[in-house]
């Protein structure tokens, strides 16, 4: 499967093929905030909420409209309500705006998505630009503190955070050092958070994905790098429609009894927890 279409709803089967994703109203009634919502991972989380009958607010940034009205159309078509903004969270005073917009257009919230992240490839940290590292972790970890800082005051028992991770922190990619070491804050963040919250029936999780064909990996990753995705055990990279599933199994009571935690869809890497 050489540089395969990014599918949002169908999962690989056996043979080879595709099957659709089968909805069973997992989150049913539902409001969720979804961080990076227009594209790959984030856009099929989104139309997976909905089959399950959530409603959700995307966040993009405001180049992504056309991706961001896409997915819209796409929850839209099956059932669910999908509102949008366009916001760089970058700053605590968006993301504060992002908890209050959800609040109004949603009139709650119950699920909390962090997802919305950036990377560039760089080979050495002698070339890394001081500037990318500081606008990585920017972008990739402290928009995490402040929508959960700013969204649990009006979550409640059985409410979920799930924050979007990487298998590179837990295998040391080295040619990106700056989002490794920001994907790894994010499995500490979730441990730790989660140790707060956990008392009050909040769960906080994590999900780890391996490589993903997604829009950003053409756009930020050399052809030698992206023939690498085809290096995992299973032999191909994953889908998005198979990182979203972890996200409504760790959002829905299915996964009642975890928190803290940190899923792999890797494609059969083992890694060290």
């Amino acid at each position: 499967m050489k540089d395969p279409k990014p599918t949002s709803t169908e999962l690989p089967t056996e043979d080879g093929g595709f099957e659709k994703y089968k909805a069973a109203d997992k989150l049913k009634g539902k409001k969720a905030i979804i961080t990076g919502g227009d594209s790959g991972i984030g856009r099929a989380i989104a139309i997976l909420f909905a089959m399950e009958g959530a409603d959700s607010l995307i966040a993009y940034l405001p180049q992504e409209e056309d991706d961001a009205k896409e997915t819209q159309k796409q929850v839209e078509e099956r059932g669910g309500k999908c509102h949008l903004l366009a916001i760089d969270i970058k700053s605590k005073e968006n993301c504060k705006k992002l908890i209050d917009t959800a609040l109004d257009k949603l009139d709650g919230i119950n699920i909390l998505v962090n997802n919305a992240a950036t990377q560039m490839q760089c080979e050495s940290i002698k070339e890394l630009p001081e500037e990318t590292w500081e606008d990585t972790f920017a972008t990739n970890i402290h928009p995490i503190f402040y929508l959960s800082k700013y969204a649990l005051p009006h979550l409640k028992t059985g409410d979920t955070i799930i924050n979007n991770a990487s298998i590179n922190a837990y295998i040391g990619r080295p040619d990106l050092l700056d989002y490794t070491s920001t994907k790894g804050a994010i499995v500490a963040f979730t441990r730790g958070l989660s140790n707060q919250v956990v008392s009050e029936g909040i769960r906080v999780n994590c999900v780890c994905p391996g490589p993903v064909w997604t829009p950003l990996i053409p756009a930020t990753m050399t052809k030698d790098t992206q023939s690498q995705f085809h290096q995992t055990p299973m032999r191909r990279p994953g889908q998005p429609s198979e990182i979203a599933t972890c996200f409504v199994f760790l959002a829905s009571q299915d996964s009642s009894f975890i928190s803290g935690q940190s899923l792999h869809p890797n494609g059969g890497v083992v890694v060290n927890g």
